[in-house]
């Protein structure tokens, strides 16, 4: 039975695994081997069946025909799914073949082609499966208002009853003859993301790096993989385990399998708090990049954005509260209960980021804190470090956004913050406010004021901070424009307001 059919009304009554909760801990590499790990003629008959097919679409499918008004050939052929990533499951296939093919020259072309393509691909498999020597069949995709990306082929062996799984995909060749591990140029990311896809529409064109990400994994990762993924078919556990070893071991080759399930299940238990990304291919140099992966890390939780591609968060997909009744039920199993407590790994929700801090008249320094560590926390270290004798005020602003003040009652998460930031620390003595002034090219600074101060004592301190002359100044409030004579108080500009720079003329 697989977790899919088992029932969230009563955990108690749910088992849908028990061979493997009822091995102890310390037994689960013995249960894997002999359970999990694919059998040699298993393997055979998968890697017959994925040549067979891809002879058929290199030398086959599209010779002599017309599609989208012009001859195809296939580019490459390149395996997918765990078969290709090395963590296949016995008896369990999960192939991916994707066609890369001439007819597409961008993303847009693929969106554009993939259902003609996907439609002359069913059609030419029904007319030659007799010559493939398996029984094949080509099941019907889902009608709806998005475009399909895969077709779906049931295989079967003409001499066992063993079934065979693989989803056809046709695919832009983004990349291009990349050569193994290296990063792409970030362009190709900005005009995926410009391409305005759905999320993963274009995700086959990453593949190969979606492959290298897990295959270049440690053999023993591989093996909690497959647990992992024995205990439910899902790639967002595929990527949520890697990063749990990955800061649980600081990537160890050697480690106890139980640990590690162990601190999978934990996490899926509290699920909500999730936030994981990689920057392996793709990083926030880029603008266009950055700011598109800084939205995507305000989104809701759980966030699981896949190494691969920056527009497919594996976190959006349904299940996982199943998943968290299920893995609060597996903890009290043998396979969990065996863990001493001292060696549980300790994986944290989300990773540390970057925090660069700036204080006027100060060298910018970094620390690194947690995005669910209070910021209070933060601020304390702030204080250790440059021991100020007032009261500490920490602001920061997203591109495009307006400065606002961080809550040390709070932590960065709460304001949407997974990635690295940049704060500005200000220093205030009772009764003074802070105000932020936000300069023509978008960008707000902190000041530190009395409220009976005027608005030419604010003038002042903005060129005293390297900003135009006094007389080059012209401060607004909303639409109106803030005469110099009259004090912050007077003008009921509060705690935190907003107040514009002008510049009278062009330095």
């Amino acid at each position: 039975m697989t977790l899919q059919e088992a029932s969230p009304a009563d955990p108690a009554e749910m088992d849908p695994f028990p061979d493997l909760y009822a091995t102890p801990g310390d037994s689960l590499d013995h249960f894997l081997e002999n359970s999990l790990q694919p059998q040699r003629d298993w393997k055979e008959e998968g890697q017959d069946a994925w040549e067979r097919l891809e002879k058929f679409f290199r030398e086959q499918c599209f010779r002599d025909e017309l599609l989208l008004d012009q001859e195809v050939t296939v580019h490459k052929v390149v395996k997918g799914g765990s078969s290709g990533k090395g963590t296949t499951l016995n008896h369990t296939s999960d192939q991916d073949m994707i066609l890369f093919l001439s007819c597409f020259s961008s993303f847009e072309e693929q969106a554009r082609g993939r259902k003609a393509v996907i439609d002359f691909i069913r059609k030419k498999l029904n007319h030659c499966r007799g010559s493939l020597a398996y029984n094949i069949s080509v099941m019907k995709y889902r009608e709806g208002k998005r475009t399909p990306r895969s077709l779906t082929v049931k295989v079967q062996s003409r001499k066992t009853d063993d079934v065979i799984w693989m989803n056809i995909l046709p695919a832009y060749d983004a990349l291009g003859p990349l050569p193994r591990d290296s990063k792409p140029a970030p362009e190709i990311y900005e005009t995926l993301i410009r391409s305005q896809g759905n999320p993963g529409d274009f995700s086959p064109s990453f593949t190969e790096l979606q492959r290298h990400f897990v295959k270049s994994r440690p053999v023993k990762l591989k093996n909690l993989l497959r647990l992992v993924k024995f205990w439910y078919l899902q790639y967002a556990l595929e990527l949520l385990t890697i990063s749990a070893w990955e800061m649980g071991t600081q990537s160890s080759d050697s480690f106890r399998l139980d640990e590690g399930f162990v601190a999978v299940m934990e996490l899926l238990r509290d699920f909500q708090d999730i936030c994981i990304y990689w920057t392996k291919y793709y990083d926030f140099q880029n603008e266009v990049v950055r700011n598109f992966l800084k939205r995507q890390l305000k989104g809701d939780r759980p966030i699981i954005l896949d190494p691969a591609d920056p527009t497919n968060n594996l976190g959006r997909r349904n299940g996982w509260e199943v998943m968290a009744i299920e893995a609060t039920h597996c903890l009290q199993q043998a396979c969990c209960v065996t863990v001493d407590p001292r060696e549980r790994w300790d994986v944290q929700r989300a990773r540390d980021v970057q925090v660069t801090v700036k204080q006027t008249g100060k060298d910018d320094w970094r620390l690194w804190t947690n995005p669910y560590s209070p910021i209070s926390k933060m601020k304390a270290e702030i204080r250790r470090e440059t021991n100020p004798q007032g009261e500490l005020r920490i602001s920061f602003q997203e591109p495009g956004g307006e400065r606002q003040l961080l809550s040390s009652r709070k932590t960065l998460a709460d304001y949407g913050i997974f990635s690295k930031v940049s704060i500005r620390v200000l220093e205030t003595f009772p009764p003074e406010i802070q105000v932020f002034v936000k300069y023509p090219g978008g960008q707000s600074k902190p000041f530190a004021i009395h409220p009976d101060d005027t608005i030419l004592n604010l003038k002042e301190k903005i060129e005293d901070a390297g900003g135009p002359y006094t007389e080059d100044q012209v401060l607004l409030l909303g639409e109106e424009e803030l005469d110099d004579d009259y004090s912050l108080t007077e003008l009921e500009i509060e705690d935190c307001d907003t107040i514009e720079l002008r510049k009278t003329i062009e330095s």
